[in-house]
């Protein structure tokens, strides 16, 4: 007599709905596109992309936390939403590695630290000189409280005491907005997106967070190059579910997104747009958020960047 798990042949039965926290046609926005139409032929469901913005992730990731745990509601979330927002936050309304289920570990960037095009600065060094004479004109957009954007910046600030006013977005396709019409005059962003502006001559790249130089900006130095302060990060991007999802789906969504990854057609796109493919299945994961929460905690208080 066969021995079928109904259960475990059924998933995925209808459509699996992936959640940002941020608003479209930002950085995660656009790595999720990359990866739909290949989840999708895996899964053999469609993927509906669902935007809950506000609070630097936070809203999108509670959203999820509190979803049935049956694999149809996961989270595309990165650096700032699962690992800086707990410790930035005094009172944080979830526990990363209680609440949630990690899946995969899709992609690593770095940030860019960009200025509008027409401020009058073209390196960073030129840039601290600025907003040191000026030091009540200059304001920093990010993407939202608590997230890498907004810390990074202040490990900036801490390093080489300069003073600028944070403005706090729901997303980084809103600040962008506003630092393209000067509204903003500085950004610490994924290097995706600002690759792209900068390409379009509508902002202008001072200095990139890696430890190497990328591919995609070559004549852009690494921050450590430019001398003026010690920042090396790397943001990440990955998929969670919330927690007490069957080890069998968890399984099954892992290794979609491991296929859709190892596309020699997306690792190419990923890497145009800067980000490096970067998987790890759900135990590697786990152990790389693990390990990343008390470092980041560490450069929060470094960098005095506390929320209530």
């Amino acid at each position: 007599m066969l021995n079928i798990n109904i259960a475990q042949a059924a998933y995925p039965d209808k459509p699996i709905k992936v959640i940002i926290g941020f608003s479209a046609g930002g950085p995660l926005d656009a790595h999720m596109r990359l990866l739909v139409e290949k989840l999708q032929s895996v899964l053999g469901q469609p993927i509906i992309v669902d935007y809950k913005s506000g609070a630097g992730g936070v809203l999108g990731a509670q959203f999820v936390a509190q979803s049935p745990p049956d694999g149809y509601t996961i989270l595309l979330a990165n650096t700032g939403t699962l690992v800086i927002n707990p410790a930035i936050y005094a009172k944080s309304s979830y526990d990363t590695l209680k609440d949630f289920q990690p899946i995969a570990r899709t992609a690593q960037q770095p940030l860019a630290f960009i200025v509008n095009k027409d401020l009058p600065v073209n390196s960073l060094k030129e840039f601290i000189t600025y907003t040191k004479a000026n030091p009540n004109n200059v304001n920093y957009g990010s993407s939202g409280n608590g997230g890498i954007s907004h810390l990074v910046p202040e490990m900036l600030k801490s390093e080489t005491g300069i003073s600028m006013t944070h403005i706090p977005f729901k997303g980084s396709a809103p600040a962008f907005t506003d630092l393209i019409a000067g509204h903003v005059q500085f950004m610490a962003e994924s290097l995706p997106q600002a690759a792209n502006y900068a390409k379009q001559g509508r902002l202008k790249v001072l200095a990139i967070t890696s430890a190497k130089r990328n591919a995609v900006l070559p004549n852009t130095p690494t921050v450590i190059e430019t001398g003026v302060a010690n920042i090396e990060i790397v943001g990440f991007y990955g998929m969670l579910g919330p927690k007490g999802i069957p080890p069998e789906i968890v399984n099954k969504l892992s290794q979609a997104f491991k296929e859709a990854i190892e596309s020699p057609e997306i690792q190419k796109k990923m890497i145009e747009q800067g980000a490096d493919p970067a998987y790890l299945n759900a135990d590697q994961f786990t152990k790389f958020l693990a390990a990343e929460m008390p470092r980041w905690a560490m450069a929060v208080k470094e960098a005095r960047a506390k929320l209530d």
